[in-house]
């Protein structure tokens, strides 16, 4: 009785598992239930079996894929041709609990009696204890990585490798921690470090991220956290919900959510449908970013998800044979199969003893018909257009056989372990292992992670309405930085219109603008401050404004700098074209009365007022006007160099000329007294030597200017930022009025000598005209001074060309005039005898 007893125990056992025999048996934990429904333990009776609520198709299809590979390799002579492999697969149930008790299983290779792998029993006796199966030396699992972090913590004391095909935690890498772990699915380092890259790819800066209340999920997001601010981007909220979701935590999660508009799983994914929160863009990790399972029930709102897929296989030859070959007869197999079988037909299986462990009753079922094909249905199990996971799981077994390969033979001496011993090939440790499968050279760093390599998939819906899950891009972690993300962006569907989504906490600053952090608040909130007077910003978000150069200034935009205006008393321009017109015509006058003069020389008001000094002062003027005109035009060093001494030495000679015709009329008065003899003393040669001699003077003065500090072109931006004045820069101040202040001694000793002869018997006197003159021109020149003190730009020339004008207009007016108005208009006083009656 006690044999036909455990005769059926261990029947009920290997319905409850999966085992075959073989030289090396490798362990399996898979998660085939999932979903634990909780319940409260009085402690007043023994604890009930754990139920769970939801049974993974998905996961039914890695462990036959792990069962097809084993199949494939004893069928191989080039791999393992001495070694037969077998497996032993448990149900981890996604829990940490029932994973622990599986492991243990598996190693000790001991039944666990009168329960499954996903609830705790006792068994029938020590009667049965002797009946054992093999030793795992290595195990493929866990899918989750913090059930496999609890596993590797009780499995590592014993140094028994664990070969993950989903567990992605970038903390497993530590090997310090885990010196026995290695996975064929990449770290989520590298998955992180993806999604960084595709939001920011995006300019998305502002996101909300939400994962479930795990060790896992806070590490990941710390470490997407970390990763952004590299990118600029800021987390609009972080939210953990439970394990187990009341609907409390969903309701404060989705309002959350709604708030920022962003979101998650199934639970919430209901919540929200339940709160018609649409036109939300879906960033999904890798856990769920090709789960078809989700499309069913919420295919509206994951339209346009976005999420890295691990790398799949095009296709594993025979691998949708091996599947598919399950018939009516294989359901009694196992209690997995069976209920597999329940959930795909809707039926209920007669003969299983399969115990239900799912929360979903099915005694209200019809028997299964025993026709049932998989063909006419669709199934999860039987879907290999994304082999992901499978393919990981199929690498993993692999893996395992190459490192079997290379320890068999392995050379004494030579092999990995302490003092180059080979070890037994039952204890097997694949690590330094490279192989090829498929087409696809595998390998793995330091810390037994693969070279990370991701889908880019996106979620889009078919015509039928079906979903489509489209390859969009790819991130391949061995290229270099800028070349790793790649996107084709025409194909991808967004969930709301044809335009990438935006998802900003502030609109971006454009060019001309920086960014302005608000005090409080995360980064990516700011305001935009246009660029000070003489900046700017050619970059979207700039930080900083940069200073234009002296040549430039920023457009009305401020997003780039352009070539200053240019600034200078041009001939195109009105006041240039007056002021040019204004000194010809100064000129042209001043000639017209030198031929006048010259025409009526002989005349006694011609004759009687110094007719060499009258030609000369003539002559001057007229070079005096033309000298307005180099003060007209673009300036350049040269014409700087000559302007302001010919100003200087033309007025120079002019004054100079007056000044010696005031002091021919004052000797003329004296010579007239008894006994003087003065004008033998002030001839025509004495008066040319002074209009030389003092204007010699000047002439050295402007030699002292040229020949130390001289005049040069400046471009001139003090007075208007956004303008560049070409102008003439002294160069020595000093020198500039020291020419002006000559011109002004000449014309105070002038004005002094004329006023004293203002009142000298004649009827003609020449002294008063000359005193007027210099009357007009100290007011000229006077007012002359503030004015172009307080001016800039051109009109500091066109101040210095009016006064230049004004002055000469003054002399040719003043002394001229009245004898031009005798000797062409009133010619009867054109007389000796008019001339010598006394006034």
């Amino acid at each position: 009785v006690v044999f036909f007893l455990c005769q059926l125990i261990l029947l009920y056992f290997s319905l409850l598992s999966f085992y075959q025999e073989g030289d090396v048996v490798l362990g399996g934990l898979f998660p085939l239930h999932y979903s634990p429904v909780s319940s409260v333990t009085s402690f007043q009776w023994e604890p009930q079996q754990t139920t769970y609520e939801y049974f993974s198709a998905r996961a039914l299809r890695w462990m036959e894929t792990m069962m097809f590979a084993v199949r494939e390799i004893n069928q191989r002579r080039d791999l393992l041709p001495h070694l037969t492999l077998g497996f032993h697969i448990r149900d981890s149930c996604d829990h940490v609990p029932v994973s622990l008790r599986g492991s243990l299983l598996l190693v000790n290779g001991q039944p666990e009696w009168g329960a499954d792998s996903r609830g705790a029993g006792q068994g029938p006796g020590s009667d049965c204890a002797a009946v054992r199966r093999a030793v795992s030396p290595v195990i493929i699992g866990d899918a989750a990585s913090g059930v496999s972090m609890a596993v590797l913590r009780t499995l590592g004391s014993f140094q028994i490798p664990l070969v993950s095909y989903f567990a992605s935690c970038s903390c497993l890498s530590d090997q310090k921690q885990f010196p026995t772990f290695m996975r064929t699915m990449p770290s989520d380092a590298f998955q992180i470090r993806a999604l960084a890259r595709l939001v920011r790819y995006f300019h998305w800066t502002w996101v909300g991220v939400i994962g479930v209340e795990s060790d896992y999920a806070r590490f990941a997001i710390q470490l997407f956290l970390q990763e952004s601010v590299h990118f600029g981007m800021c987390a609009a909220y972080v939210h953990f919900y439970p394990v187990v979701l009341t609907q409390h935590a969903v309701g404060q999660l989705v309002d959350t959510i709604q708030v920022s508009k962003e979101i998650n799983l199934r639970s919430i994914l209901r919540e929200c449908l339940h709160r018609n929160i649409t036109g939300l863009q879906l960033i999904a990790s890798e856990a769920w970013a090709t789960s078809k399972s989700l499309w069913g029930e919420f295919g509206d709102l994951l339209t346009g998800t976005l999420g890295f897929g691990i790398r799949k296989a095009d296709v594993i030859p025979g691998l949708k044979d091996f599947l598919t070959r399950l018939g009516p007869s294989d359901r009694s197999q196992s209690a997995f199969l069976a209920e597999f079988w329940e959930e795909t037909f809707n039926c209920r299986v007669n003969d299983s003893l399969n115990t239900h462990t799912h929360s979903i009753s099915y005694l209200d079922r019809e028997p299964c018909s025993g026709r049932e094909d998989l063909g006419d249905v669709y199934t999860p199990y039987a879907d290999v257009s994304q082999l992901r996971v499978s393919y990981n799981v199929y690498k993993a077994v692999y893996l395992i056989a190459h490192a079997l390969q290379d320890m068999t033979n392995c050379v004494d001496g030579q092999g990995p372990f302490i003092n180059g011993t080979c070890g037994d090939p039952k204890h097997v440790k694949p690590w330094q292992v490279k192989f090829s499968t498929l087409g696809e050279e595998v390998s793995f760093d330091h810390n037994g992670d693969p070279i990370a390599s991701y889908d880019l998939m996106n979620w889009q819906r078919g015509q039928d309405g079906s979903l489509r899950l489209v390859k969009v891009g790819f991130y391949d972690a061995s290229l270099a930085d800028g070349r790793d993300l790649v996107i084709n962006d025409t194909v991808i569907q967004w969930p709301v219109g044809k335009q990438v989504p935006r998802s900003v906490c502030s609109e971006s600053c454009p060019p001309g603008t920086r960014v302005a952090r608000k005090k409080g608040e995360p980064v990516c909130c700011f305001d935009c401050i246009p660029c000070a007077e003489g900046e700017v910003s050619n970059q979207t978000d700039s930080l900083n404004c940069i200073r234009c150069s002296d040549v430039t200034w920023p457009n009305e935009a401020r997003d780039h700098c352009v070539p200053k205006t240019i600034e200078f008393l041009s001939y195109q321009e009105s006041m240039g074209v007056v002021l040019c017109v204004v000194s010809i015509l100064g000129a042209c006058a001043s000639l017209s009365v030198l031929a006048v003069f010259v025409a009526n020389r002989h005349t006694p008001i011609v004759r009687g007022n110094n007719m060499e000094l009258s030609f000369l002062l003539l002559s001057f003027l007229s070079v005096c006007f033309l000298i307005g005109l180099l003060f007209i035009g673009e300036p350049s060093d040269w014409l700087c160099r000559i302007r302001y001494p010919a100003f200087g030495v033309s007025f120079a000679l002019c004054i100079s000329c007056l000044l010696a015709k005031t002091m021919v009329v004052l000797m003329a008065f004296r010579a007239t007294l008894p006994g003087s003899d003065v004008m033998k003393w002030f001839g025509p040669a004495q008066q040319r030597a002074s209009v030389v001699l003092c204007t010699a003077v000047q002439g050295l003065i402007c030699l002292i200017w040229l020949l130390t500090r001289p005049p040069y072109t400046n471009l001139n931006t003090s007075h208007i930022s956004s303008v560049i004045i070409i102008d003439c820069a002294m160069g020595s101040e000093v020198a500039f009025w020291c020419v002006l202040g000559y011109i002004g001694l000449l014309a105070c000793m002038c004005f002094i000598l004329a006023f004293l002869a203002r009142k000298l018997p004649d009827n003609f006197n020449e002294a008063k005209f000359i005193t007027f003159s210099m009357l007009i021109f100290f007011a000229v020149w006077i007012t002359f001074i503030p004015v172009y003190v307080s001016t800039a730009g051109k009109y500091t020339v066109a101040v210095h060309v009016f006064a230049i004008l004004a002055s000469a207009f003054g002399l040719l007016v003043c002394i001229f005039a009245p004898k031009c108005y005798i000797v062409m208009l009133r010619p009867e006083k054109n007389s000796r005898k008019h001339m010598m009656l006394k006034g």
